[in-house]
């Protein structure tokens, strides 16, 4: 099965296979959208969205037909509920669907609907803490309508900051002590939104999502030198641009990320026990823009680290190396699909 994340500046695709040992990337390719083609996480343009999963899937010479895909954090409700421990399948099925109700604003029938029992409540044996999470069924629908047209079949429907988290996860694993009592800060920075996880010990505490991206920096291009934005986007990828363009345009914007990042941190000093941050990992496509975490670093007084989902994994023999380090980072979200693969 491979992870297929589809946002608004394209479409990433990842497989993985276990050795017995340690995972390996055996293939990994991205593709980019038009403007347009996706906006706010909601598919707008199916023929354009299916056309580059079709290069994408033919681009990474992969096999698998089988696909995780994930949905925008900001269209899943999710709610912890606790429940009798001593329910049947069937009975916390309709329990569920019961408790759902008060939570979810549209009719069940509108809704795509799942659920996880986590484990028992703490000091009270009888009770069982459940996650459910809820999404709009169009929402789902668009997406299994965009793989099936490209020909693949999709089997997983995850929550992408799920997926990005269970990475990360495998990445703390990889930290001294396996990151025990660390309080860890991931920032995905994507072309329109910022997304902070808080997590510490493995267990999300926070979660903040900001409209902030690599949208921002382009206009900026656009606006400055009069190109198209598909020309800046291309140009600002590849660092050919004007003289002018690191002390006008960049450095202007890796303050702006800064302190936005600074900011969403203190949203989560004020709003929950924590005062600290031990480590912030930064992923997504803006965070290899040259300069950006050693920003980040200065500003907020934290070590931060670009992050690589495929740290510690054996590559495939067709992983073009230097290709890898320089786009990691923006695969968190497929590696974590990807990874639904091994879920036993």
């Amino acid at each position: 099965m491979i992870g297929l994340d589809i946002s608004s500046s394209g479409v990433k695709l990842v497989e993985l296979s276990d050795t017995g040992k340690e995972l390996r990337l055996e293939c990994f390719a991205s593709e980019p959208l038009p403007r347009g083609a996706v906006v706010d996480g909601n598919i707008e343009n199916i023929e354009q969205v299916t056309d580059a999963v079709s290069r994408v899937w033919k681009k990474s010479g992969t096999k698998a037909k089988l696909v995780a895909m994930g949905m925008p954090p900001a269209s899943v409700i999710t709610k912890k509920i606790i429940l009798p421990a001593d329910l049947s399948e069937e009975g916390l099925e309709l329990q569920v669907e019961t408790e759902a109700s008060q939570y979810i604003p549209f009719a069940l029938d509108e809704v795509r609907l799942d659920f996880d029992v986590i484990g028992p409540v703490e000091n009270s044996e009888d009770d069982v803490e459940v996650m459910l999470a809820a999404t709009r069924k169009e929402k789902v629908e668009d997406r299994v309508a965009v793989a099936e047209a490209a020909g693949l079949t999709p089997t997983v429907m995850d929550i992408e900051s799920y997926a990005a988290r269970a990475a990360v996860e495998r990445l703390a694993a990889q930290l001294p002590k396996g990151g025990q009592g660390q309080i860890l800060g991931l920032f995905q920075i994507g072309m329109q939104v910022m997304h902070m996880s808080v997590l510490v010990d493995g267990q999300l505490v926070y979660e903040r999502e900001q409209p902030f991206g690599g949208h921002q920096l382009t206009q900026e291009i656009v606006r400055t030198y009069g190109l198209s934005y598909e020309e800046a986007e291309a140009r600002k990828k590849i660092g050919d641009l004007p003289d002018g363009y690191q002390t006008e345009i960049l450095e202007p914007f890796l303050d702006s990320a800064a302190a936005e990042i600074a900011r969403a941190m203190q949203f989560f000093f004020t709003s929950t026990p924590y005062t600290r941050i031990d480590q912030l990992f930064l992923a997504g496509g803006c965070a290899i823009i040259p300069g950006l975490v050693e920003r980040v670093a200065d500003n907020t007084k934290v070590s931060a680290s670009v992050i690589s989902p495929f740290k510690g994994m054996q590559l495939g023999p067709n992983v073009r190396e230097k290709q890898l380090r320089n786009e990691a980072p923006a695969y968190l979200v497929a590696c974590g699909l990807a990874m639904r693969r091994f879920d036993r």
